[in-house]
């Protein structure tokens, strides 16, 4: 049977259009509900889905917490660490106004390098002042040489002639002796025979004067024989000028030593005026500027190895038996995330840090509160391209011994 409908020509315009009776109810009803039989099959996927992300979730979050807590119970880990170097403080030794500063801070200086400068212009006129001296000791020298080269001359010759003379005097003496002998012994005789009346009373006489001259001439012998001897004692003791001047001489290198050690000195104090960077390092903090008065023990720079850093930390006494000399340390350091370093224990202090507190509490009043005590340890680290710089945090990580 044809179900089609016809509508009026005029209301389509050019001819009948023919439009499709409706399908039976039958055929209809298998297309709706196949929509309805697609929801709930979708429904159970994503419910699956967000089950078993949930489930992958909390495995995650347990396996980290067991984790956590397996690493909480095997290692020690301590915040209370940092890096420490050995800051040097640079002073002057001699007082003066500050002439230059040539290094501030920050500065990465070479060993040597000349950090400030301390006004030098006494010491350079010191320094003169004994140059002087010292250029004056071989004038010296050689005036006290000759000298001795011209004493020994005269006092030689002056010697030998007094002793000469001494041997004259005591030829002298001998011979007016014999002649007092003789003349003695002659006037002797002549009592004798004047007694016997063969000679006159004059003759008597003349053998006396004889006898008295030749005491007088013998009593002078003597006398020129100690003139000579004095004469020749004189001499001998123009001689001695010469020990004297050897002396004076021999004084010489002492006192040119003396010299020397005082223009040393003065090197050496013209130098510390100076003050130079005792290694390689940088500068961490300047203290004087150009111009200042500074004194002997003021400290004018601040400088540290950068090279040669460590760390420091202050250990729980509860803990510190998991830190031996030479155990592995793992090192964190604040300023660089995501890096671990690795270090090694060099050595744990003997007294906790409160031992060193500079007002310590002996608990008079008998009311105690027991506190954990911490002791030093050093631990030793690797410069890291020079990033690692004293007073920088850093946590620390053992691995107990339990």
């Amino acid at each position: 049977m044809d179900q089609r409908v016809k509508e009026p020509p005029e209301a389509l315009g050019s001819g009948p259009v023919e439009t499709p009776a409706a399908e039976p109810e039958q055929q209809r009803e298998p297309q709706r509900r196949q929509p309805r039989e697609a929801a709930p099959l979708r429904r159970p996927e994503r419910r699956s889905w967000r089950r078993h992300a949930a489930l992958g979730a909390a495995l995650l979050v347990v396996a980290g917490a067991a984790r956590w807590l397996y690493h909480q119970f095997t290692h020690v880990i301590e915040t209370d660490a940092r890096i420490a170097a050995d800051m040097v403080v640079l002073s002057s030794r001699l007082p003066g106004w500050v002439a230059s500063v040539d290094a501030a801070e920050g500065d990465a200086v070479r060993k040597g390098h000349a950090l400030a400068r301390v006004d030098d212009r006494e010491n350079r006129v010191q320094a003169r002042e004994i140059e002087a001296q010292l250029a004056g000791v071989p004038t010296r020298r050689d005036e006290i040489a000759a000298r001795i080269t011209l004493t020994d001359r005269q006092t030689q010759g002056e010697v030998a002639a007094q002793e000469a003379a001494v041997k004259a005097a005591e030829a002298a003496l001998a011979a007016a002796r014999a002649q007092s002998v003789l003349a003695v012994a002659e006037n002797d005789r002549v009592v004798d025979l004047v007694q016997q009346g063969m000679v006159t009373r004059m003759r008597q006489d003349q053998t006396l004067a004889a006898v008295e001259t030749a005491r007088q001439q013998m009593a002078s012998a003597e006398a020129n024989v100690q003139r000579a001897r004095a004469a020749l004692a004189q001499a001998r003791a123009g001689r001695e000028n010469l020990t004297v001047l050897q002396r004076q001489l021999a004084t010489l290198a002492p006192e040119e030593e003396r010299l020397r050690a005082q223009r040393a000195r003065t090197q050496l104090e013209f130098d510390d005026r100076v003050v130079t960077m005792p290694f390689d390092g940088v500068v961490d903090r300047v203290f004087v500027d150009k111009g200042e008065y500074v004194t002997p023990g003021q400290r004018l720079l601040i400088v540290h190895d950068p090279q040669r850093v460590r760390i420091e930390a202050n250990i729980k006494e509860t803990d510190v038996r998991h830190f031996r000399p030479g155990k592995t340390v793992a090192i964190t350091v604040d300023a660089l995330p995501g890096r671990t370093l690795e270090g090694t224990v060099e050595r744990v202090g003997q007294a906790a840090t409160s031992e060193f507190a500079l007002l310590p509490n002996p608990n008079p009043s008998g009311n105690f509160t027991k506190i954990t005590q911490r002791l030093p340890v050093r631990i030793a680290v690797k410069q890291v391209d020079g990033l690692l710089k004293p007073g920088m945090m850093v946590e620390i990580e053992v691995r107990s011994d339990d």
